[in-house]
């Protein structure tokens, strides 16, 4: 096909499928889920392995990760007895002990049950410092869109004409007790306008008082119509109170200000950089190179300005972290008197530790060696408090906590779920079509040297793949025999900025080189064949398998497609998919719907191609990435005579499970169909 003819394509034949929760759709769903079911679901390893996935999401031995509110740490958990969900809390000392005692706040299932409707737990944000008033999303059937309600965590009840909002794919946030800033969709503008971008966010912002209806708000901040989203927000930090707008032009791009006496200061920093104001100081991090005068920065360094002369013109950085060839700044967090910056080397965590002001960097004792690290929680305004997570491949996650300048002390630890004695964990490269060098880890049973291999990517959005404990893969797959491997292709963020940003648009096609070429690498090392070689990947992930299915079908003997996105000429007018414009590119312009084109799986499955086994999977509550994707590449395939399992949720969300048990057979699915198709008995 041609642009022009691209441009000027007959009607897609299965635009019906696009209609979500219409009759013929979910009837054609439902026929096409009862096969799919009943085969993978009748032999004996099936509910094994559903079993030993649903034993992991619901073990009471899991880690039960807190957040601290003022004097109480709230953590939500799901398990067998509560599949929707607790949201509870508890002291600090009370969470040091083998056995806490959790005092509930809201009980999900017995809220659900009390009011018939399927809620799923989005989260609650709790105004501070009294930590009293929260406000409380639940989405029905876990989408993105949530019902925004108050809870009064002293009285324990929903608060009387408090702030609610209906089901949205709203923003709120409070200012103080008496007022929130809520973007939300107020229907069509006075000029005509709609109050949502064309991603479906909000783009207008108002000051909601309590007591007041939501049509009385007050407009304080508004983007425009094509922008992805715009907000408003209030820090409420002790002494440094300030309120800040933005608006995303587009997913990686924003214009931000503060709203300071009622005019918008511009905070002058590249759009395309993550910034931060903390107390004094303003600390950017762009995404591609800076000039400053006669002064260059890489995309990636971390970098720090006073905050009010920045605003006056000022343009002395102080370079907190540069990238080199092999590392990256993956996060940075607060504590009161810290900053602590967690950064990649060839994709394995380091961390460190700097003062404050001085930025001099001191040492934080006690992190293991060799695990990926995260910060889980800190609480900047009145401690130096820190909640760390560390993980492997084979070493369960455990919980750290301690003092960012000082001594770190493991004081959870998960159980181990297999026996990882006997497993190995190591990292390779791969050389992609352009000579570059891409890491990839390999998972295994060390008397494993080949067999069944399931390779996992995901490339897009500066998404970073690192090692984490695989609880559930290394049951339901290293521990029967199979080799794991993680690719860590173009598109993420493992080496900085520009491992994402050369893969965008025009340069999408590194995205599938890479994983292409440790595909063909694990081949030619001997770790298996192209008829025991699987691939799996979601959403982002789900388009990787669809463009393997269609370009480098010889390479695999199965793949499992998970929520994807599929159909690249019309994604950008489904759901929230006009924010990604800037990842892809817009297909209604014919120079980049050129670039694209090759890369649509949905324009490019043909009929007298011999496809790899292929199992897709989404959810009918996923409104993130439409169903009608996953739905269509199905039809399409089934049009041209090739065979496909497909197993839609009717609810779930973009994750595809509303809770566990949905997970766990979500989860048992999809090895069920690798193990028959990659390794037959």
């Amino acid at each position: 096909m041609t642009t022009d003819a691209a441009n000027s394509a007959p009607e897609d034949p299965y635009l019906w499928l696009e209609d979500v929760t219409g009759d013929d759709a979910l009837e054609w769903v439902r026929a096409h889920n009862e096969p799919t079911v009943s085969a993978l679901t009748s032999g004996s390893r099936f509910p094994v392995l559903e079993a030993e996935a649903l034993e992991v999401l619901d073990t009471d031995d899991r880690i039960p990760y807190v957040r601290r509110r003022g004097d109480h740490l709230y953590n939500f958990w799901r398990d067998a007895a509560n599949p929707k969900g607790l949201w509870r809390r508890t002291t600090l000392e009370s969470y040091l002990t083998d056995a806490p005692e959790w005092d509930v706040v809201i009980d999900v299932d017995a809220l659900a049950a009390a009011e018939d409707e399927n809620w799923v737990w989005s989260g609650a944000t709790v105004l501070r410092p009294e930590y009293r008033h929260a406000l409380v999303s639940l989405s029905r059937g876990g989408a993105d869109a949530t019902v925004v309600r108050e809870f009064d965590l002293e009285t324990r009840s929903w608060v009387e004409d408090g702030f609610v909002l209906p089901e949205n794919k709203s923003s709120i946030g409070w200012i103080d007790q008496d007022t929130v800033y809520v973007g939300t969709d107020f229907g069509e503008q006075p000029d005509g306008t709609s109050s949502l971008t064309t991603s479906g966010y909000p783009r207008i912002t108002k000051r909601w008082t309590r007591g007041t209806p939501l049509s009385e708000a007050v407009e304080v901040y508004a983007g425009e119509v094509d922008d992805v989203s715009a907000g408003a927000g209030y820090d409420n930090t002790p002494g440094y109170e300030r309120h800040f707008a933005s608006r995303s032009t587009d997913f990686f791009n924003a214009l931000r200000y503060e709203l300071r006496d009622g005019e918008l200061i511009h905070i002058d920093v590249p759009t395309d950089a993550h910034s931060a104001v903390r107390w004094d100081w303003l600390f950017v991090m762009p995404r591609s190179e800076w000039v400053i005068g006669d002064q260059s920065y890489a995309a990636g360094t971390l970098m720090v300005f006073e905050y009010e002369e920045f605003l006056a013109g000022g343009r002395v950085a102080t370079v907190l972290f540069a990238p080199d060839a092999h590392t990256s700044l993956s996060d940075y967090s607060f504590t009161r008197s810290h900053l602590i910056l967690t950064t990649l080397r060839d994709v394995q965590t380091e961390v460190s530790t700097l003062v404050m002001g001085t930025w001099e960097e001191i040492a934080t004792t006690g992190l293991p060696e060799l695990a990926t690290i995260s910060v889980l929680d800190t609480d900047p305004d009145d401690s130096d408090e820190v909640f760390w997570s560390a993980s492997s491949f084979t070493t369960p996650p455990s919980l750290l906590y301690g003092d960012s300048g000082g001594a770190v002390e493991v004081i959870k630890q998960s159980p181990a779920f297999f026996d990882a004695d006997d497993v190995v964990a190591e990292q390779r490269f791969a050389t992609s079509d352009d000579g570059t060098a891409i890491p990839y880890f390999v998972v295994r049973r060390s008397d494993v040297q080949s067999g069944p291999t399931l390779l996992y990517g995901y490339g897009g959005f500066e998404n970073s793949l690192t090692p984490g404990y695989m609880a559930v893969a290394g049951r339901g797959w290293v521990s029967r025999g199979g080799i794991y491997v993680i690719a860590n292709i173009r598109g993420g963020g493992e080496y900085g900025p520009s491992w994402h940003t050369q893969a965008q648009k025009s340069g999408r096609h590194k995205v599938y080189e890479d994983f292409s070429s440790v595909a063909r690498a694990l081949v030619s090392e001997g770790l298996t064949t192209p008829e025991q070689l699987g691939a799996q990947g979601g959403s982002n992930g789900g388009l990787l398998m669809g463009v393997m299915l269609t370009r480098y079908p010889e390479l695999f003997g199965a793949l499992v497609c998970q929520v994807p996105l599929i159909d690249m000429r019309r994604y950008h007018l489904l759901l929230a998919g006009a924010s990604w414009m800037a990842e892809y590119g817009d297909p209604d312009d014919p120079e980049q719907w050129a670039y694209m084109e090759p890369f649509s799986p949905y324009q490019n499955v043909q009929r007298d191609v011999d496809y790899p086994h292929i199992l897709v999977t989404t959810s009918t509550r996923d409104d993130r990435v439409h169903p009608g994707h996953a739905r269509k590449l199905v039809a399409r395939l089934e049009e041209l005579g090739h065979e496909v399992a497909y197993y839609e949720n009717i609810e779930g969300g973009h994750g595809g499970a509303a809770d566990n048990k949905q997970a766990a057979f979500k989860s048992a699915l999809a090895y069920e169909f690798l193990w028959r198709t990659l390794a037959p008995e």
